[in-house]
This record gives structure tokens, sequence and C-alpha cells, in this order.
């Protein structure tokens, strides 16, 4: 078979197909479609921006530009948020300790984050999409998936609209993205992971086969590291191996749902559409401190804030929830997580704050040492507005975190907040972000 792409990896990659696998993160076997690629039966795309975080970062440092750069803290306990192509290319990747990717790449750039900046320009390119195409279904921040059947009359054939949306990108926000075009789900993401960076890739759907069957069976989603163990020890490495098995062995090995799905993917079947609507099913923050933390006092003021994060993420989407989850990582990694449900449903930082704290002192920890503390609130419905109960015991910090939310889209978030939050000296400092001089309301 004559390869519809071309090859980034150099001479030693081998044939079109047989060069297996999805894409490396590093982007070193980047695979590109040829402009002759037939693409008429892919017309479903799944777009994916390079690097996301660490390219935003890279908008107001220019001077980091091709050269290694980690988005993080450089603070003992924190994990790399993103990083270039040039880091990863020495091992550096997302949730690394910082610490161990400094040991990897000593002469890269640390880059602090700033996720308000990250979700302004996805709030951009997610309204690229849309106005594209009106089937848009979000993956996360800085991926989705979309559906451009009934968008080729108007904007050309879907590898044309795909080169669009590319150019758009990099046009309105100087960041670049990769897509995979193919006639399913599976196939899209796995080729825009293969494009990347800054790649387009078409799959056909006659060649579809010839590309699954030589990747590794980790190359299926749901097949983790103890999936693939038990594929294994029957034998089964590759996609191909998967394919030829007859389904009831698969499912003995993995059971009757994992094995149906695996099989019907290794077949490159997936039935599944674009669906538009992609709701949130639970919102949540955490902290991991620097040092293990102890205080009470300190703990207390760490879960407000978490809690008021969860409060205006939950307001922005016009959501509710019934129950409240706390998270807590000790200094021996041991994780437990405790959750209660309300009796109304709610939005209100003060309120998911003061149930989630009675969670916390229900555990009777006194002063055991925390890692890491987290706030999640779950069983989310849409707000209905401003419909009440007749009584609404939380009507008073709702005003007043309605008046925050005002004040935060006009100055930005930090600029104002609890008076509980200011602690003298490092947590007063920062509390104001990006320079900003905070204002702290009384509580």
């Amino acid at each position: 078979m004559v390869p519809n792409y071309a090859s980034d990896a150099g001479p030693d990659v081998g044939g079109a197909w047989q060069a297996g696998g999805v894409g490396r993160a590093d982007g070193s076997d980047r695979r590109v479609s040829a402009a002759t690629v037939d693409d008429t039966t892919a017309t479903i795309l799944h777009v994916d921006m390079d690097a996301f975080f660490a390219a935003v970062e890279l908008l107001d440092h220019p001077e980091a530009r091709g050269k290694p750069a980690i988005v993080g803290h450089p603070g003992p306990r924190s994990v790399v948020t993103s990083a270039t192509y040039e880091a990863r290319r020495f091992g550096v990747r997302s949730a690394m300790p910082v610490a161990q990717a400094l040991r990897l790449c000593p002469q890269a750039i640390i880059l602090p984050p700033h996720m308000h900046k990250y979700q302004e320009y996805a709030a951009k390119v997610m309204r690229i999409f849309s106005e594209v195409t009106p089937i848009v279904e979000p993956l996360s921040i800085d991926e989705a998936f979309l559906d451009v059947a009934g968008a080729r009359r108007l904007l050309g054939s879907p590898r044309h609209i795909a080169e669009l949306i590319r150019a758009r990108v990099f046009e309105e926000t100087g960041l670049t993205c990769s897509v995979g075009a193919a006639s399913t789900k599976f196939m899209a993401k796995l080729a825009s992971g293969r494009a990347k960076p800054d790649g387009l890739l078409v799959i056909p759907v006659a060649e579809t086969l010839d590309y699954l069957r030589p990747l590794p069976v980790g190359a299926l989603w749901g097949v983790g590291a103890s999936t693939q163990e038990s594929l294994a020890r029957l034998g089964l490495r590759t996609v191909a191996d998967l394919a030829d098995t007859p389904l009831h062995v698969l499912q003995k090995a993995v059971g009757d749902a994992s094995g149906r799905k695996l099989h019907e993917l290794a077949n490159g079947r997936d039935a599944r559409s674009v669906t538009p609507e992609s709701r949130e099913k639970s919102v949540g923050h955490e902290m991991t401190f620097e040092v293990d933390v102890s205080d009470q006092d300190r703990l207390r003021r760490e879960l407000l804030r978490l809690s008021n994060q969860v409060g205006a993420r939950l307001r922005t989407h016009g959501l509710v929830g019934r129950t409240v989850a706390l998270k807590l990582r000790f200094s021996d990694f041991r994780t437990v997580s405790r959750s209660r449900t309300l009796g109304e449903a709610t939005n209100v930082g003060r309120r998911i704050f003061e149930e989630v704290w009675q969670v916390y002192e229900a555990l009777g920890l006194d002063r055991t040492p925390i890692r890491l503390i987290g706030v999640r609130v779950e069983q989310l419905t849409e707000s209905g507005g401003d419909r009440l109960a007749l009584w609404d015991p939380d009507e008073e910090w709702r005003e007043t975190e309605r008046t925050l939310d005002a004040v935060s889209a006009r100055f930005g978030r930090g600029a104002i907040g609890p008076a509980s939050l200011v602690k003298p000296g490092r947590d007063a400092d920062a509390a104001a972000e990006d320079g900003r001089s905070p204002r702290w309301l009384s509580d």
C-alpha cells in the first residue's frame, strides 16, 4: 500500500503502516497526510491543541520559544502542568514532579501556570469550532470532536475544513493545533495524536484496518496496564491479535462489556456519534502543599478557598450540585474521600465549605499531617435561575457571592474575597494574583 502521509521521523521508521504505534508525546514520529488523500469518508475530526498550557505561556515568553520549557512551580511538591516538545524529548511528561523533570532536563525554563489565560484561549478556540459546525463535543479544555459532514457543502472537503480550522486557530490565537480526520471518533483521536505537533492526518475508511492492526493493544481506549497484562498472558500484544481472537475468549479474559468493546475497536468499528453537549459530572479543586500541613486554621482557610472556587465555577456554568465531597492525601500517600448529600442542591461557596468542613471534622484527624486537600461537588443539575425555596438559609451568602462574581468579571478573580482567607505574610502575598492588590470582605 502507498502511504498517504509524509514522515518527519527519518529513514529508519519503516514502511507506511509498519511504523505502528500511536504518536509519541515528543512528536518524534509525527505523520501528516499527503494532499492527494481520499478524505470523503473522514467527516469526524478530533482537534487537539499542541502542548496547550505551555504554548499559551510562550505567547508571553517569546524568548523561550524553541527551548525546553516546563509549566509548573519550582517547589518540591509541584508537578509538571505542561511542557514544550523540546522538553518532552528529554523525557519530561505532564504530572511528573518538577524536581524529576529538572533532573532529566536541567536546562529547562520554568514558567508559572496561569489558569485564567488557558480558559480565555480555550473559549476562543471552542468558538472557532462552533462557527465551523454546531456539532462539537468538547473532551477537555484543549480538545474536541467535530462532525463536519453537514459543513461540506458550504466549506468544502473534510481535509479543507481541517486546514481552515488550523489556520483560523493560529491567526486568532497564535497557537497551533493538530487534527485527526476519520470516519469514527476513535480513529480520529488516534490520528490527531500521530499528527502532533501542528499537523493533519486523515485516515480513510479503506485504510483503517491497515493502520490499526500493527498497533500495540495499549493504543486502544480502555486498555490500561492491568488489562494489557491480562491480554499479554493470552499472547495478545497487537491490535491484530485482538481482532483475530474469538469474542468469547476476550470476554472470558476481560469481561463481557470490555471484551465486546475491545473487539469492536480492534476491527475498526466505533458506532459512537459526536455529541454536541458534554455536561460536567462534577466540579472540583484540590491543592498539594509544599510541606505537609497539620495546622487546623491553615486547612480551614484552604478548604474555604477551594470551596469558593468550586462555587464560582458552578455559577459560571449555571449548575448546582447535591453532593459535597472531601479528598485528603496524607504524608504516606494514603488517600481518603468522604462525601455527604445535601437536602437542597447548591452553588454557594460558603454552603459548600460548611458542609465539607463538617465532613473533615467528623474524621477526627486532630493534627494529622495533610499532603493534599480537595473539594468536589457532584450530582450536578442546571441551577434553574433564581427559583429558590420559600426559605433560603443561604440568601445572604448567595447575594454576597453574586457580588463577588460581578467584581471578578470586571477586575479578575482574586481582586476581592473573604477576609478569613488572609494570613499575614506569605498567604496574603499569594492572594494578589498577577500583581493585583486584593480587596477582602469581612466574613
